[in-house]
């Protein structure tokens, strides 16, 4: 892969996420740059990865040949009046934000060509994402290719129509949030009921990726799957559990499509 420079326009988790997939891979670009409002969170970023550039402006980090908005969706439109002269035919420009469309970017970023808007998932970080990533059709399957080649850094990089961006949002980037707090809980159990710290957490992993294969792999109907064990101990609260799915689940995606 030919080496380019990064800009990332934002500093936060996202970044420092993409900041680490990059190290684990031993990846190399010409060099990334990063700017943040905020200056603390620029110095913990170079404590953390002191490889990086950090820039005063926004504009300086959209004059990179790849650039990275990792902003969330109310900041954005003005940050893209802020660097619309800075962005040019050649720049890659990547959003990694829900919401606003390629086409509302193109909209203010007049020179921009190569637009791609990408769902981040925070797996990431142990180059184990499942991100989509739509792109804009004037993006030639040449540099698609070499879009696709950097963004598997970070993991399994799918290819997706644009309208579908904020349902793998729901169902993929936030899905760990989900879980991790439960998986975190049946520790403290585990603990409380006489296993180690080790073999609960053990315990937990394996069973899962178990319990995964087995619903998605195994060939057997739903249906037959859920009825393998006839203990259910939370049974009685499923009903509960499913309407706070519905309820908060397709209440935030309504928010956050456009």
């Amino acid at each position: 892969m030919k080496t380019k420079s990064l800009g990332f326009i934002g500093g936060g988790r996202i970044t420092r996420i993409f900041l680490q997939a990059f190290v684990n891979k031993k990846a190399i670009f010409d060099s990334i740059s990063v700017f943040d409002t905020n200056p603390e969170i620029l110095q913990a970023l170079k404590q953390k990865f002191p490889f990086i550039q950090t820039l005063d402006s926004a504009s300086e980090a959209a004059r990179k040949d790849i650039v990275f908005l990792a902003l969330h969706p109310p900041m954005i439109m003005e940050t893209l009046e802020k660097i619309s002269n800075a962005v040019s035919q050649q720049t890659i420009f990547i959003s990694l934000a829900p919401k606003i469309t390629i086409e509302k970017i193109a909209s203010v970023l007049k020179s921009a060509e190569q637009i791609v808007r990408l769902i981040p998932n925070a797996t990431s970080v142990i180059n184990h994402g499942y991100n989509p990533v739509s792109f804009a059709p004037e993006i030639a399957e040449i540099q698609k290719w070499y879009i696709l080649e950097m963004l598997n850094l970070l993991g399994q990089t799918i290819e997706t129509s644009e309208e579908k961006l904020e349902a793998y949002a729901i169902l993929s980037a936030m899905l760990p949030t989900y879980f991790w707090f439960q998986w975190q809980e049946l520790e403290k159990i585990g603990s409380q009921i006489g296993l180690t710290e080790t073999e609960s957490r053990e315990t937990i992993y394996e069973t899962l990726n178990a319990a995964l294969n087995t619903m998605y792999h195994s060939g057997m109907k739903q249906e037959e799957v859920m009825d393998l064990i006839p203990v259910k101990p939370i049974g009685e609260s499923e009903q509960q559990i499913k309407t706070i799915y519905q309820e908060k689940l397709v209440g935030l995606w309504e928010k956050i499509k456009p």
